[in-house]
């Protein structure tokens, strides 16, 4: 359930004292979860009041882990910042968990449904870049020796498509007319047979980002570098599922087909895709649609337009990976 922004507030004036934080806070946004800027003694950080019931404390606890570590290792992520007690995680009472993250500078690559910025050479750039981030924190990641209590979901094939997809079930969704809905079960199964018989080949699985959005990509100022944000819905996953994220917000860019080829090359150069590899991309693309769409269940009324477009948007991912 949501908190209302005065909810949010009080929470977080309560929770920032565990870090020493001031009085003071600024709502950046109430939506998975109410995310405030706060000020810690000697800098800026934001405060994460996580929705009650998605993530378990393991849960949260291993995505902070997960990102101190990849900080250490040098990737461009925001370090976890551990109250005065020395945990990551703040227990407000009634399972409202707090946390906090080091503030990151600059602007996102973009926003969902509004056209991206710069020339169509200057937007393959930036993918190219995206793509060799992605690329280095898989590499990373590989490198580390999990907590035995690490816990986070699994974005696999029953994760995606199976009977009970980790965001719901998006056939059912009441946005659909009959036609659509029948389309997208049937999409589903195609999705289940094609990924079981991909997995079958061997591939690269692992702790993936899973949320690889234009809004969690921070482009810094006056410079070329990117950090990736907002870990929340990272797990263990087809790697390929964070470069279909990455890509799902672009179908209606004029240069889709370059920016998909942009980030494959930028992830290739430093862990080659096979040819097999670079086919299943849109099919990832539209997993990362379909379960958008699921996604909206629950968290939106039926009949909000964002979730007629999300529904729209699959039928098109379908078409483009082949399965309508």
């Amino acid at each position: 359930m949501s908190l209302t922004d005065s909810e949010a507030q009080a929470l977080a004036v309560q929770a920032g004292a565990q870090w020493g934080a001031g009085t003071a806070s600024r709502l950046i946004k109430n939506r998975e979860n109410a995310v405030f800027e706060i000020t810690l003694p000697q800098t800026r950080a934001a405060l994460r009041l996580h929705r009650h019931g998605y993530q378990t404390a393991a849960a949260i606890r291993s995505e902070l882990w997960w990102c101190e570590a990849l900080a250490k290792a040098g990737l461009p992520v925001p370090i976890a910042i551990r109250a005065r007690n020395g945990d990551l995680l703040a227990d407000l009472g009634a399972g409202q968990l707090a946390s906090v993250i080091a503030w990151v500078e600059g602007t996102i690559l973009g926003q969902a449904d509004i056209p991206l910025a710069g020339t169509p050479e200057q937007q393959c750039a930036r993918y190219a870049a995206l793509g060799t981030l992605i690329a280095r924190i898989h590499t990373a990641t590989d490198a580390l020796d999990l907590p035995q209590d690490f816990d986070r979901p699994y974005w696999d094939i029953d994760g995606l498509v199976g009977p009970n997809p980790l965001w719901g079930r998006f056939w059912e969704h009441p946005v659909l007319s009959e036609l659509e809905a029948a389309t997208l079960r049937q999409v589903a199964q195609h999705c289940y047979a094609q990924l079981t018989e991909y997995a079958a080949g061997g591939v690269d699985v692992g702790l993936i980002h899973a949320d690889l959005l234009r809004e969690n990509v921070i482009l810094h100022p006056d410079s070329n570098t990117m950090t990736l944000i907002d870990f929340d819905d990272s797990g263990f996953g087809f790697r390929l599922f964070d470069l279909g994220t990455a890509l799902s917000q672009n179908l209606y860019e004029p240069s889709r087909d370059a920016l998909a080829g942009a980030l494959i090359q930028g992830y290739g150069a430093h862990r080659p895709l096979p040819a097999r590899d670079v086919a299943m991309v849109p099919v990832f693309t539209l997993l990362r649609c379909l379960a958008s769409l699921g996604w909206t269940m629950g968290r939106l009324p039926a009949d909000h337009p964002r979730a007629r477009h999300y529904a729209e948007r699959a039928i098109i991912a379908a078409g483009l990976a082949r399965l309508t």
